[in-house]
Parts: structure tokens; C-alpha cells; sequence
């Protein structure tokens, strides 16, 4: 948890001239990246599986062999692809907590911000996976009404952030005073 309270200067952008921060962080680097890793195996293993049976495709012609190695292996490509977008959202990922809402940055083409007024957030919740539980972080989701189009809820996070009771407690603590 960050105690100087310093944001970057893209933050100061969107803050409002009344508002306060109270709290900023950012992601536990290994719980950040880890959330890649489910997805990772699945595609190393669905990689060499096509690995086999591209061995057996020793006489096909070579335009079929491109087509398989473009289409057949996308979901190889996509898990690398992730990892790759984690490591490069990783760097510009933060998130504030302010006397009005809660905030958060990433992106790794541009800046992309959330922010979410304190009367809008209707469930705040932590979650502590096995790999951060022995990182000692969790994350926060915050339920804002917004679904998918099946109705399952989507949760805005902080992800990975150190001592994320202490920071649900924060925000109560502001979000009651509003």
C-alpha cells in the first residue's frame, strides 16, 4: 500500500479539484501476471498436441500446412498474446481510492481509466486465490449493476493489492461518508 499518495500524472487528469485521495496502489506483480497462467497452459498444451499432429503431416501440401499453423494453433498464439499484454499492462496498472470513488488505470496501447462513484457500487468484494493468499495480497471487486449479456454480474478489480482487508475497510470507511 502506498502511503505518499503520490498519483501519476494521469490520474491528476481526472481527478476533480474537491476530490481527496485516500489510498493508492498498484498490482502485486507475481498475482498479476498469475491470472494469465490458467489460460497459458491451455494453450502450451493445445501447442503441442498440434505439434504431434503437424509430425504426421509430413506429405500435405504446404498451403495446408500454413492454414493449420495460422488457424489451428490460434489458440496457442492468443495465450502467448496474453502473457505478452500482461507484462505490457503491468507497468501502467494502478489504482486510487479518492473521498468520491474508486479509480482505476491500465492499458498498453493508451491510458484507460475506470472510475466508479461510491453510490453506484452496490456489492464490494475480496477474493484471495491460493497464489495470492501465499503472496500475502487479494483482490477487491466492485459490482456497479453492470452484466454481461447472459446476466452474470461484471466486477471492476484491484487486482493483487497488499493488505486488500485493510483497503476494503478504507473504503467503507469513505464510502459511508459520502
Amino acid at each position: 500500500m502506498r502511503t505518499d499518495l503520490k498519483l501519476p500524472q494521469e490520474f491528476m487528469a481526472i481527478k476533480d479539484p474537491n476530490e481527496e485521495i485516500c489510498w493508492v496502489g498498484t498490482p502485486n506483480f507475481t498475482a498479476f501476471i498469475a491470472r494469465g497462467i490458467p489460460f497459458l497452459i491451455i494453450g502450451l498444451l493445445w501447442g503441442a498436441f498440434n505439434m504431434l499432429i503437424m509430425q504426421h503431416m509430413k506429405n500435405a501440401p504446404p498451403g495446408a500446412l500454413v492454414q493449420f499453423f495460422i488457424i489451428h494453433l490460434l489458440p496457442f498464439w492468443l495465450c502467448i498474446l496474453n502473457m505478452l499484454r500482461l507484462f505490457l499492462v503491468y507497468g501502467n496498472t494502478c489504482y486510487a481510492i479518492s473521498n468520491k470513488r474508486v479509480m482505476m488505470r491500465s492499458g498498453f496501447w493508451g491510458t484507460d481509466f475506470d472510475a466508479i462513484d461510491y453510490k453506484k457500487i452496490s456489492d464490494i468484494n475480496v477474493d484471495v486465490n491460493p497464489v495470492e493468499n501465499i503472496l500475502g495480497v487479494g483482490t477487491i471487486g466492485f459490482f456497479s449493476g453492470r452484466t454481461t449479456s447472459k446476466g452474470s454480474r461484471i466486477y471492476d478489480t484491484f487486482i493483487g493489492i497488499e493488505r486488500p482487508y485493510e483497503v476494503l475497510n478504507r473504503i467503507k470507511e469513505v464510502s459511508v461518508e459520502k
